[in-house]
């Protein structure tokens, strides 16, 4: 790898000036559409017990209005991924096909529920979105209340196990609440591949420390 880097940074320098500003330039322009199209994927932006309506007209993904006097819940009309607001615990996860958010008879955000992927994924990649989630609750102050899921040969192995698979709990202070859960997934388009499915829950706490 460091010879063809040091191949690469030869050649480059001896490129023109011109060359070397347009190969800069259509780099500097990648980075920019990726970065974008990151930041405007529809996303669902909500804190837990603020009015249903405040959460619709925030979110830049389109998801119903809340049912009077009901306790129910609604999906958004699109894959979406969530921002989690809140000045310390605030966190982002990846796009969601599946995702539910709950209100109450008051109209008010009760909790959600997702799956922060947008199909079954293979082992690694499913440990890649977890560990970054364990990661931004980790940073925001957010503490582990059952032991949180790592990437050891250990956890591997107990994922792996379809009687087994892996949940842990964090919580931010007495405010909220998270269940983590991972598991294996039959994914009839790739029946003959491991997948995983992910399953995150958020409300106020529920389960004692």
């Amino acid at each position: 790898m460091i010879g063809v880097r040091s191949v690469l940074m030869s050649r480059f320098k001896q490129m023109s000036w011109r060359a070397r500003i347009s190969i800069m330039a259509a780099a500097i322009l990648l980075a920019t559409v990726v970065i974008r199209t990151a930041s405007d994927a529809p996303e669902i932006a909500l804190m837990i017990g603020e009015p249903w309506e405040a959460m619709r007209q925030r979110s830049t993904a389109s998801i119903d209005p809340a049912i009077a006097g009901q306790y129910w819940g609604r999906l958004p009309r699109s894959d979406a991924r969530l921002r989690f607001l809140h000045s310390q615990y605030g966190f982002v996860t990846p796009l969601a096909r599946f995702f539910t958010v709950s209100f109450d008879n008051s109209a008010l955000v009760r909790g959600v529920r997702i799956s922060p992927q947008v199909e079954p994924l293979l082992l690694e990649d499913a440990l890649e979105v977890v560990l970054d989630l364990q990661e931004q609750w980790r940073r925001g102050g957010w503490k582990p209340i059952r032991p949180p899921i790592e990437g050891t040969a250990e956890w591997r192995a107990r994922l792996r196990d379809v009687n087994q698979g892996g949940t842990t709990y964090w919580q931010a202070g007495h405010l909220y609440q998270v269940m983590l859960d991972v598991g294996r997934f039959r994914d009839d388009k790739r029946p003959k591949e491991e997948r995983y499915l992910i399953t995150l829950s958020i409300a106020k706490p529920w389960v004692k420390p």
